[in-house]
């Protein structure tokens, strides 16, 4: 933390364009320092500082049926996750199910096709996981829409049947967004 340094504050002139550039390069500084840190860098913490603000926000424009502007925050948070490298986690398939949840209401459904497929990719090597029934059932609809096959889609929701999860009181991938409480 040594070389990491804040330009001081001032008594005046603390909003001039110089001002501002120097804080902010100095802040880039510090957070590229903290990630150069492997425990800090792998921190729930951490990592959630980033995008947990736009989780919840996109979360809550989905709730109110503001799909567009909420597509945009899913979109943002998606970027920073990805970024960051937490694409395996439970909250980068929260991401991927409000993006497909968004795309389908805006009738953008080649583009919630490719946000269920990529979220049954990453739920591919996990046996179960509460969000695997509702994007399978969301995935075998959209690929009838869109004229894709969902052949594969069928047979796992068909393995989760025989293995004995009830399907019909499963909440739709809609309903599992809005409920996820984001703390």
């Amino acid at each position: 933390m040594a070389g990491v340094a804040f330009p001081r504050k001032r008594l005046r002139r603390n909003f001039t364009a110089e001002t501002i550039a120097k804080r902010s390069r100095a802040f880039e500084q510090f957070l590229s320092h903290l990630h150069s840190i492997d425990e800090i860098r792998r921190s729930p913490e951490f990592l959630e500082f980033f995008f947990l603000p736009d989780l919840r926000a996109a979360q809550r424009l989905t709730c109110t049926g503001m799909y567009r502007e909420a597509l945009a925050t899913w979109a943002n948070a998606y970027r920073l996750q990805d970024r960051l490298g937490v694409c395996s986690s439970s909250r980068f398939l929260l991401t991927l199910a409000g993006l497909a949840v968004c795309h389908q209401e805006l009738d953008q459904l080649g583009e919630a096709h490719g946000c269920c497929e990529q979220a049954l990719q990453l739920l591919e090597a996990q046996g179960s996981h509460p969000l695997l029934g509702p994007f399978l059932q969301a995935h075998v609809h959209l690929a009838w829409k869109v004229g894709k096959d969902k052949r594969r889609s069928e047979a796992r929701l068909q393995d989760l049947r025989e293995a004995g999860l009830p399907l019909q009181q499963q909440p739709s991938l809609k309903e599992c967004l809005i409920k996820e409480p984001l703390e």
